[in-house]
């Protein structure tokens, strides 16, 4: 898969340097990944959602540093891109306000 907007990612490093590692992690293991849908992201990322949002588009959400960061992204199986969207706490994530954002 070939990772869209990786500098989403540097962002976020500096809010939350706790997740760095786990977020470098993903990076790697999607940049190895040739996913063709959900079922084959999910072997490789169990927890991984797939959450509608405001505008209809469907979103896949990552659970990062356990149960405490949310990684929101669109994938493209077609393409094999994975954009990164958003970074959020498990609070924020939960307040749902990104998905009118999306």
């Amino acid at each position: 898969m070939r990772l869209i907007k990786r500098s989403t990612l540097r962002h976020y490093a500096s809010r939350f340097p706790k997740a760095d590692r786990a977020r470098n992690d993903w990076a790697r293991l999607v940049l190895s990944g040739k996913w063709q849908n959900l079922v084959e992201t999910r072997r490789m990322f169990p927890h991984a959602d797939q959450v509608k949002v405001k505008s209809g588009k469907v979103v896949t959400v990552f659970n990062v540093c356990g149960n405490d960061f949310r990684l929101i992204t669109a994938i493209h199986y077609d393409r094999q891109k994975v954009y990164v969207l958003n970074f959020l706490t498990h609070a924020e994530y939960s307040r749902h306000h990104w998905k009118n954002r999306l």
